[in-house]
């Protein structure tokens, strides 16, 4: 069975970091495109983030590129997302999902407020 489990969120001041992971079980982790989505309160799932197997290819929203960075470790079966200088409109429920599909995990939450 595929999993997903996302952790790393929590409360942080605007312009503050954090880093999610994302501890993928159940499938061949290292040969699948991953993905970062967000949804925002009262809003629908978007798209952030997402990477190649390989971790060679790269792709950003426009919001977030330039602040976020997204990376994998396929050895310990885990992805990441580095999250820096934060804004209030990042505030949300954060889940890693296998890219196009509708495998994700439950959420972290990351709050960007004063």
């Amino acid at each position: 069975e595929e999993q997903l489990v996302e952790s790393g969120g929590g409360l942080v001041q605007p312009g503050g970091s954090l880093r999610l992971s994302c501890a993928a079980s159940g499938f061949t982790f290292g040969s699948r495109d991953m993905s970062w989505v967000r949804r925002a309160p009262g809003k629908g799932l978007v798209w952030v983030s997402s990477i190649s197997p390989s971790g060679g290819r790269t792709n950003y929203a426009d919001s977030v590129k330039g602040r976020f960075a997204i990376s994998r470790d396929n050895a310990k079966n885990t992805l990441y997302l580095q999250m820096n200088s934060l804004k209030t409109e990042d505030t949300a429920v954060y889940y890693c999902e296998i890219t196009d599909t509708t495998t994700r995990g439950q959420g972290t939450q990351v709050t960007v407020s004063s």
